[in-house]
């Protein structure tokens, strides 16, 4: 068992006794990854019925009908996630999604959307973000935690922003009628639970981003959900939102994990958005963060960033992936005064809420962590030597 991941009994949701969890690992013997289920403490291989993780979430097949043998105890698979030290022999489990696009929401809370004007401001310097903080607060003279984006009451907000010189891109997508919706990750580059996420080495003000990822399928419904960790470069993008591509797609800089904990008679759309989401940072040098992003209190209904994302104007025939945003906003000082927040190598992130268990994974540079190699290409082709291509697909 790996000393940083915190073990299975730490990463399971309370429930999850009589949750529907989904995943994916790497199966040795195969030569690559099957989809696999969570039961009694066993990661039962799937791959009997399904070839990939897309093709289960497009499915309305009962999970629970769908029976294959064990690639070993849960406990095992964790404890060879990290690639150091990783015996490839046995099975390691993967990031639970496959060929899902991956996309984000922006600014979907409004604590985080101050933060981003900040950025902007302080043209990505840590050092002049709190003198930029007090006075963005001090002019705002509102508080927007009950503002509905694209509202009436918001579109006289934005009349007087623009007033008083405060109008930002940002802002924009934080209070007007369309979210920010981008591309997080290409398909099959994220990183799942006990593995390394990566920071780029150039990047000196940069902070993990706990958020809820709906899990949706290509006809819009919204079958699931999952953690994730939106790692974000604040003074990259703060230089300019132009370099958010270079600020978001990194190397693995996209965590979604542990599980796929698929939507059933015990937990639903409704029950995503009373979830409270729970950061922890454990630092090499002694140092601790913890905070709290509570979904009741994101600005855009789930449903509506799904309906945003998903819709006549764009289509995602293998289902894709969201990113819901998040309200943490490290300000505090880590080191020197004014400088706020910034990862150090070795921090281990957790990331975790009651019903979708914990994702958790330890910073290094994303020219350091294991480097992604695997792509749909070679899925496709040790799916078809495996013969799994050539069988009836799931109802």
């Amino acid at each position: 068992m790996t000393d940083w991941t915190g073990g299975v009994a730490a990463l399971l949701p309370a429930d999850a006794e009589r949750a529907t969890l989904v995943g994916r690992a790497w199966d040795p013997a195969a030569g690559g990854p099957s989809v696999v289920a969570v039961r009694d403490g066993l990661v039962i291989d799937l791959s009997r019925h399904v070839a990939t993780m897309s093709e289960l979430t497009e499915s309305t097949v009962d999970v629970a009908t769908l029976d294959g043998p064990p690639l070993g105890t849960l406990a095992d698979l964790l404890a060879n996630a990290p690639a150091d030290g990783r015996d490839a022999s046995n099975p390691w489990l993967l990031s639970p999604i496959d060929l899902h696009v991956v996309k984000a929401a922006g600014v979907t809370f409004p604590v985080s959307m101050l933060e981003r004007i900040i950025e902007e401001r302080a043209l990505g310097a840590a050092d002049a973000a709190e003198s930029v903080r007090a006075g963005i607060l001090g002019s705002l003279g509102t508080d927007l935690s009950d503002l509905v984006p694209g509202s009436p009451e918001a579109m006289l907000l934005k009349d007087h922003l623009i007033a008083e010189g405060l109008w930002s891109q940002y802002l924009e997508v934080g209070i007007g009628p369309d979210a920010e919706i981008f591309t997080k990750a290409p398909v099959l580059a994220t990183v799942g639970t006990g593995v390394d996420v990566g920071v780029r080495s150039d990047s000196h003000w940069n902070n993990p981003e706990p958020e809820v990822v709906l899990v949706i399928a290509s006809d819009g419904r919204i079958v699931g959900a999952t953690l994730g960790n939106d790692v974000n470069l604040r003074d990259i993008e703060g230089r300019s939102a132009l370099l958010l591509g270079q600020a978001k797609d990194n190397n693995a800089s996209a965590a979604v994990g542990p599980f796929l904990r698929l939507f059933d008679a015990g937990f639903d759309l409704d029950a995503l958005r009373r979830e409270t989401i729970t950061l922890h940072v454990d630092g090499a040098d002694g140092y601790a963060l913890d905070a709290r992003s509570h979904m009741e209190q994101i600005s855009r209904d789930p449903a509506d960033l799904a309906a945003q994302t998903l819709g006549d104007r764009h289509q995602y025939p293998d289902g894709l992936v969201l990113y819901l945003g998040t309200m943490f906003a490290p300000s505090d000082d880590r080191g020197e005064a004014g400088h706020g927040f910034t990862h150090h190598r070795d921090d281990i992130v957790r990331i975790s809420s009651p019903a979708l268990g914990a994702l958790v994974n330890r910073v290094r540079s994303t020219e350091d962590v294991e480097p992604w190699v695997y792509g749909i290409g070679s899925l496709m082709t040790n799916l078809a030597e495996r013969g799994l291509l050539i069988r009836q697909v799931l109802a």
